[in-house]
């Protein structure tokens, strides 16, 4: 068993030595020379450790739309007169027809029908969630300012009254200077 151990210790220490040879650049230091010979400095250079590369994948790559950096919605959106179908992140035309969790139905060509059998036709902008909700443009546009609205008046509160206030001040006098402008014209008429 003794044997075996030292066999073993040895075989390791050679395939080491034997390892290290292998990574040193052929001008330096050879498995035949002895240890009291020098080398010159650019003979000493220690090469870089290998980097793990991944391996090249063949085939065709798949296809994906092409995004703006904007995380989308999960849900379909017209774009360009086609339904854009953007489901965990990513983004892709709807190719065939897609049913969502409530039943709702969404063709190809934008057309979305409900559980109750009632069809319409996505236009251009509109969003249905993957739960089969619609909102059109016009909606996401008005909650887009309500939301625009909150966050202002939580960043400066009080301002939009005083703007309001400063508008109808400015308008009072402006009223104000209009009639005088019209007795005047009136006084200058007699």
């Amino acid at each position: 068993m003794k044997l075996v151990m030292h066999t073993l210790l040895l075989a390791g220490i050679v395939s080491l030595a034997q390892a290290s040879w292998a990574q040193t650049p052929a001008a330096a230091v050879q498995p035949s020379q002895t240890t009291t010979t020098t080398t010159p400095a650019a003979a000493r250079r220690v090469l870089a450790p290998r980097r793990v590369v991944a391996p090249r994948r063949t085939g065709a790559a798949p296809t994906r739309a092409r995004t703006t950096g904007v995380m989308a919605k999960d849900g379909v959106t017209m774009e360009n007169g086609r339904p854009v179908l953007t489901e965990l992140g990513l983004t892709a035309p709807l190719e065939q027809d897609k049913r969502l969790l409530n039943g709702t139905l969404i063709t190809s060509k934008g057309q979305v029908t409900n559980v109750e059998g009632v069809t319409s036709q996505m236009a251009e902008g509109d969003y249905v969630s993957l739960t089969g909700r619609l909102t059109s443009k016009r909606e996401m546009v008005e909650a887009d300012s309500v939301r625009k609205l909150v966050a202002y008046d939580l960043k400066h509160p009080g301002k939009r009254k005083e703007m309001e206030k400063a508008r109808e001040k400015v308008e009072k006098e402006r009223a104000k200077v209009e009639k005088e402008a019209a007795k005047a014209k009136a006084k200058a008429g007699r």
